[in-house]
């Protein structure tokens, strides 16, 4: 069994990461061999990262009970779906952030995207693949860019296209994949 974490990017009022995010949640839940989670950040009120050294040499407990609290729960993940808004050619701070605090609990994983906003959320998903290489997340070719997206919500809820169900499939099924050959290697070790 994977565990995935839907990791909702956004924290701001009326933001579109959950009526996205939720479809994607079910969409995930559906999958043969998942056990998914929505992980939402409004949950996870993280500071800014303040820690005396860097999250790369950390070693022993951070100084925010949060922060310790996050630490174990991305730990227990074996893979990430991650919902980001595009703001200013680049991804919400809250999320970047969130990333930023742990190091060690995202590495050797894999990450998929959906974005959505300005060009798709494209820019943004561009700034996470970096991010994610230096955490050693491996992140998936396949995105699922949403162009219009406040257009496919209606009462709350993301109305897909049949283009987005389909990349979703592929995209999934990439994640699937790379979980768990990732999960493998890291059991061998």
């Amino acid at each position: 069994m994977l565990n995935v974490a839907v990791i909702l990017g956004s924290t701001r009022p009326n933001r579109v990461s959950e009526p996205v995010g939720k479809w994607l949640y079910e969409k995930a839940k559906a999958v043969e061999g998942w056990q998914a989670e929505l992980v939402d950040l409004r949950d996870w009120p993280l500071p800014f990262y303040q820690e005396p050294t860097s999250v790369m040499s950390k070693k022993g407990p951070y100084s925010v009970p949060i922060a310790e609290a996050w630490s174990k729960k991305i730990a227990g993940f074996d893979a990430f779906v991650i919902v980001t808004p595009e703001y200013n050619h680049g991804t919400s701070a809250v999320l970047k952030n969130a990333l930023d605090y742990l190091y060690t609990e995202w590495n050797r994983k894999p990450a998929a995207f959906a974005s959505y906003g300005s060009a798709g959320g494209a820019r943004a998903v561009e700034q996470l693949r970096q991010t994610c290489g230096e955490l050693q997340l491996a992140d998936i070719p396949d995105a699922l860019h949403i162009m219009r997206v406040s257009t496919l919500i209606e009462d709350g809820t993301f109305k897909p296209e049949d283009f987005h169900e389909k990349k979703t499939a592929a995209m999934f099924a990439q994640l699937d994949w790379w979980a768990k050959a990732l999960k493998a290697a890291r059991e061998a070790e």
